[in-house]
């Protein structure tokens, strides 16, 4: 019956108001906050991506803050027949507010790929963006190929040119792309790869699906701008494409090394997951399931994987309540379908391995399903495919840290005045300091929902105490969906 219908639906409400226990968060008037600019930039010389098994990489740099960088020789395997060059040099730089500005470059000299079928007497891929108050600009500098010779044949390289390798690739010269937006600032986004050679059969001790990357940079800025913070959507908009073409449309069927270690499980607490990587999914582009689901009670923290920096907190129509975290290799990290998030959680937060990011719900696509953190994985080498770039979780899961169970959540309080969002955030209106179950009350006894909410939690019910926050400081970060 409608009635018995409106019943359910105002108890879903009462249930949801009642079950998490808030401590509001000190009061500011966005309308006079100024949102920071943000910019990113990366780079490297350098990357062989193997499926199935361990490639190499030069030196990835990642801005902010900003680096050189000049190594020596570079040969995989040991004895170059795959990829030798003489040397590597890579920068990076980014600054961000109501000007921001990100410069990424990477130069390689005497490159030598399959023992000489390809060669070249240096490699350079350079990105620059520009954003301000009135939009955004880049370009791709000096990006080139000196003395470019493919199968004994000299090449002139030009814009997105490919060039077949007989019965066993391609390679593409100068790839590249370039994107303005408008929204919600003026930014710019721009990448390039100078030379990238794709492997469609096995060839020179690779199998096939194997892919170098020569003379990558990346480069985004987003202007700073007054404007109020965003409210909850009522109605959910639609997932922005990232302005980077996805490559793939199948999932990759590689695992390779994030660079760094000290990951940590990104559910605190007693969770479970399944390997879901790769199966169908039909409303996500490429129709693919990108990551992992962990199953945890909702309001569970969710603690951020490693040290790095927070971006594109808010909300989209699939992931719901969403971000995501950038660590020092430049690797990135997807957490949906969140019911809340903590202080740490505004666009530019730099925070440390274990901090509290927000709270598992069921956000988005996920409403009415059992509460989940969605979790993916996206390699800094795999970022160039787009969305697609996105790899197995499973095998990182199962070997990452838990967080001790005995931590205390103590420094909330103190933290809630001084966390003030930036960039597109929404201001962090709330911490869960605890849940309460209150599936045994019945709507026809008001005396058993108040039993429910006093009874005292126990593990199985209300989950654990929420870890300690860690002292955060401030960085401006580019945007993402």
């Amino acid at each position: 019956m409608a009635g018995a219908q409106g019943l359910v639906n105002a108890a879903r409400v009462i249930a949801v108001g009642c079950a998490l226990a808030l401590v509001a968060a000190a009061d500011a008037d966005a309308s006079s906050q100024t949102r920071s600019g943000g910019s990113t930039a990366r780079a490297w010389g350098i990357s062989v991506v193997v499926p199935g098994r361990q490639g190499a990489e030069s030196r990835v740099l990642g801005a902010p803050p900003g680096a050189i960088a000049v190594d020596g020789a570079f040969a995989y395997p040991a004895d170059g027949s795959v990829a030798a060059a003489r040397s590597v040099a890579t920068s990076v730089s980014a600054t961000g507010g109501a000007s921001a500005d990100a410069d990424a470059s990477s130069e390689v000299a005497s490159l030598s790929l399959f023992g000489g079928e390809i060669t070249a007497a240096s490699v350079t891929g350079e990105a620059h963006a520009r954003a301000t108050a009135n939009g955004g600009s880049g370009d791709t500098g000096t990006t080139s190929i000196a003395r470019l010779v493919v199968l004994g044949h000299a090449v002139t390289p030009a814009a997105n040119r490919q060039i077949s390798l007989g019965d066993w690739g391609y390679a593409i010269t100068l790839e590249q792309h370039g994107e303005p937006s408008t929204q919600p600032v003026p930014a710019y986004h721009d990448f390039v790869i100078a030379l990238d050679v794709t492997l469609t059969a096995a060839h020179g001790g690779l199998p096939a699906g194997s892919e170098l990357q020569i003379g990558y940079a990346e480069a985004n800025a987003q202007a700073g701008a007054r404007a109020p913070l965003p409210p909850a959507p009522s109605s959910p908009p639609e997932p922005k494409a990232s302005g980077i073409p996805p490559l793939l449309t199948a999932p990759p069927r590689v695992t390779p090394g994030l660079g760094q270690g000290g990951y940590v499980f990104p559910v605190y607490g007693p969770s479970s997951y399944v390997d879901t990587f790769g199966a169908f999914r039909g409303d996500v582009p490429g129709g693919w399931h990108h990551g992992d689901d962990i199953f945890a009670p909702i309001g569970t923290p969710l603690l951020a994987v490693a040290d790095g920096l927070v971006f594109s907190v808010g909300w989209n129509a699939v992931g719901g309540w969403r971000l995501w975290l950038r660590d020092a290799k430049g690797n990135e990290f997807y957490y949906a379908h969140l019911s809340a998030y903590s202080p740490l959680a505004v666009d530019g937060a730099v925070v440390r391995a274990g901090d509290v990011l927000g709270f598992v719900g069921d956000s988005g696509d996920a409403e009415g399903t059992p509460s989940h953190l969605h979790f993916e994985i996206h390699p800094a080498r795999l970022l160039v495919r787009g969305y697609d770039g996105a790899v197995d979780p499973t095998t990182y899961l199962d070997g990452w840290r838990r967080a001790p169970q005995d931590v205390r959540f103590e420094a909330a309080a103190d933290r809630i005045a001084s966390a003030q969002p930036s960039g597109t955030a929404p201001k962090p209106g709330a911490i869960l300091l605890r849940q309460t179950d209150i599936s045994t009350a019945s709507g026809l006894d008001p005396r058993s929902l108040r039993r429910a909410l006093t009874s005292p939690l126990t593990e199985g019910e209300g989950g654990p105490l929420l870890p300690r926050l860690q002292p955060a400081s401030r960085a401006p970060v580019r945007g993402a969906p």
